[in-house]
């Protein structure tokens, strides 16, 4: 990858970063993405075009808006560097083939998957219509490119969606939101087996144990509940880009 192809990727991380906090911050709450200008969330001024410069802007005016001199949140420029860094990381790590089919579809899914981190851990709500987007994609990018896996693919998501749908019944909705059965035949869709065994063993490894240290530090109790949506989502990325190496290490250790 040539110098020039990562600053650009960068940069358009950046500027769709932008987009994706106004997705997570409108989506759960029934808001349009598509009208009404952005606004200071204190005093409600609508920002200029200048105000709204991806990671420039918040630099620029010191953490602080322009015309009510508020603390802007720092979940604004990190998702946008946090974007912008995927963009490149994906580009990198998808296997080095550079198909560019390919590459947009993980940038594609990799957006929507910030989106949900953010917005479940916000606002422990999973928005439905960027699971559609990812679902939608997932199994199109399967049907007219990987049509070999589709079968295994969709099975892997009736599969897992099922699982996580007995979980939400058996404990009425309180250990498993129906959002998470959504997004986890999502990721049966995505994945695939044997991905999806590795997702969901992480997913409720790194659950239990970041549970745990809360508890411990007298942050939560018992009976607490944290958002599993986060879990999920850290969990699919590793699997994607790491998944078939961490299941021959499982299968090792299985076999001890």
């Amino acid at each position: 990858m040539t110098i020039l192809t990562g600053i650009f990727l960068f940069v358009l991380g950046l500027c769709i970063g932008s987009f994706l906090n106004v997705l997570i911050d409108r989506l759960p709450k029934g808001k349009s993405v598509v009208s009404g200008r952005s606004h200071c969330d204190y005093c409600r001024h609508t920002l200029a075009w200048y105000d709204l410069i991806p990671l420039f802007s918040f630099l620029y005016l010191r953490r602080k808006c322009r015309y009510c001199q508020k603390v802007i949140s720092w979940q604004y420029p990190v998702i946008e560097l946090l974007t912008g860094a995927f963009f490149v990381l994906v580009y990198l790590l998808d296997n080095q083939n550079y198909q560019l089919l390919i590459t947009n579809y993980q940038l594609i899914i990799i957006s929507g998957l910030i989106v949900i981190f953010f917005a479940d851990l916000k606002f422990r709500i999973i928005p439905d219509q960027v699971l559609i987007v990812l679902i939608a994609a997932s199994f199109l990018f399967d049907l007219f490119y990987e049509q070999n896996l589709l079968l295994g693919h969709l099975l892997a998501a009736i599969v897992f969606g099922a699982f996580f749908l007995i979980l939400f019944l058996f404990t009425k909705g309180k250990g498993m939101g129906f959002g998470d059965v959504k997004f986890a035949f999502f990721m049966g869709l995505f994945l695939g087996y044997p991905k999806i065994i590795v997702a969901f063993y992480l997913s409720f490894l790194t659950g239990a144990a970041v549970s745990l240290i809360l508890i411990l530090a007298g942050k939560k109790t018992m009976k607490s509940t944290i958002p599993f949506g986060p879990f999920l989502i850290v969990s699919t990325i590793i699997s994607q880009f790491m998944g078939n190496q961490l299941w021959e290490i499982f299968k090792r250790f299985l076999t001890l």
